[in-house]
């Protein structure tokens, strides 16, 4: 059996933590620069507020609607997430963190564990609780014979409380019945561009697509994908453990707070963004062969002179150093780089993914010693980061200029636009709450 967590409108959840008046009002979090809302609370989603509308439509939209806006808080998130994933991780045999909410759980088959199915629906139940105790955020459970039907099980008790936060699929009819409910577009597996495919084929729910021949889907459509797929929403374990293992390529890409035309500032956030994928590699023990960076300038300002490029490189050795993955994405941004024009947007991506042991090393380009050194100092930075807090520490390319030149370097979370940005308090010494008695500071 597998089980999927799924923290209920996650970072509108994480900003109600140290802020309990919020219950029961709306909220939304916006994208990088406050662009758009990506996340929103029940009560949002009842007033009509839809994902991805711009930020500066909201006050034409609900005038006169008291709205909380919370700019996005990464470290944050994290840090509160990463709470959650501990406790799946006491309460579970094996687990598979799959985004920043979810996090499969794979779980003995109640017959093998000689236990009723009312003991993993209990169960779950349980682990909801103890989230929502510890924590202070609410937590949706799935549990199906498969990766797939799990996910439509959470959705299930995320939508419905007679499931009491937690949804079981463990025999054909419960199977029918969540498929016959579930949109053919909210399938995990099947994205937009087939979504409406099926659609136009009378496939309007996951069940109409279970219900078809095999043979019809491998026809129809030729990709292994979309067989796995309905061979799960029929009852199969077929997508392979593996393949969620690890990402097979890493970006890190972010529009720019207005436009960017200097190439010392490109050079800056190029620097933030490969320092970034490093870190990814880092954490899930991996390294990439290939670097790519891409540019371009704004699409939509048709007034302005375009330009769009992307290069990549292969590494000698591969690698997850944050020196080497920087060094070769600043090699590139100078290649790829024009002036006289406003660009809006860059990005790096690492390729190439594989394990970090062993590394197939280049037989004349070798130094053991320095390898071991950049690994060392990388665990330190990384290990001091965690501890105090993002960006403290940084390689010199990754700070900005000041404006005028005046002050100390700036870094990248304050580089973006976020006015409406909470405050850590589980990740800063300078976020930590004070308390009050008799209008006396608490001494800490």
């Amino acid at each position: 059996m597998y089980g999927i967590a799924d923290l209920d409108n996650c970072y509108c959840s994480c900003e109600k933590v140290f802020r309990p008046d919020l219950e029961g009002k709306p909220i939304v979090v916006l994208s990088n620069n406050d662009g758009c809302v990506v996340a929103r609370s029940n009560e949002a989603k009842k007033m009509g507020i839809k994902e991805g509308v711009p930020f500066y439509q909201l006050a034409e939209q609900f005038p006169n609607q008291k709205i909380a806006v919370f700019s996005s808080n990464y470290e944050l998130y994290g840090e509160l997430t990463g709470r959650v994933v501990s406790i799946i991780r006491q309460e579970t045999p094996a687990y598979f963190r799959y985004s920043i909410d979810e996090c499969f759980m794979y779980l003995p088959d109640a017959s093998i564990a000689n236990q009723s199915t009312s003991f993993l629906q209990s169960w779950g139940e349980k682990l909801h609780h103890r989230v929502r105790r510890e924590v202070g955020m609410p937590i949706s459970i799935g549990i199906a014979p498969n990766k797939t039907l799990a996910k439509i099980a959470s959705k299930l008790a995320k939508k419905y409380d007679v499931y009491r936060h937690c949804c079981m699929i463990d025999n054909d009819y419960k199977r029918e019945k969540a498929l016959e409910w579930c949109p053919i577009e909210d399938v995990w597996g099947i994205g937009r561009r087939y979504a409406a495919r099926l659609q136009s084929l009378g496939c309007k729910t996951a069940l109409d697509f279970a219900k078809h021949h095999k043979g019809w889907v491998r026809l129809t459509f030729n990709n292994i994908n979309m067989v796995r797929t309905w061979q799960e929403l029929n009852g199969e374990d077929v997508v392979p453990n593996e393949e969620l293992a690890k990402k097979k390529s890493i970006c890190t890409s972010r529009s720019f707070n207005g436009m960017v035309a200097d190439y010392d500032t490109l050079r800056t956030h190029v620097s933030n963004y490969a320092a970034r994928c490093a870190e990814k590699l880092r954490a899930q023990n991996t390294v990439a062969s290939v670097v790519g960076v891409f540019l371009h300038t704004n699409a939509f300002r048709e007034d302005l002179p375009q330009y769009w490029n992307f290069q990549e490189q292969r590494l000698v050795t591969p690698s997850n150093a944050g020196i080497t993955i920087v060094q070769t994405a600043n090699e590139l941004l100078q290649k790829i780089y024009r002036q006289g024009y406003q660009y809006k947007k860059a990005g790096v991506i690492v390729m190439g993914i594989g394990g970090d042991s062993p590394i197939q090393q280049d037989l004349f380009d070798i130094d053991a010693e320095q390898i071991q050194k950049m690994r060392r100092l990388d665990q330190v930075v990384d290990r001091i980061n965690r501890l105090h807090g993002s960006e403290t520490i940084v390689l010199g390319s990754q700070q900005y200029t000041k404006k005028g030149g005046v002050g100390k370097a700036d870094v990248f979370a304050n580089a973006i636009k976020h006015d409406f940005r909470s405050p850590n308090p589980t990740t800063r010494w300078t976020d930590i709450i004070r308390l009050n008695v008799n209008d006396k500071p608490l001494e800490q």
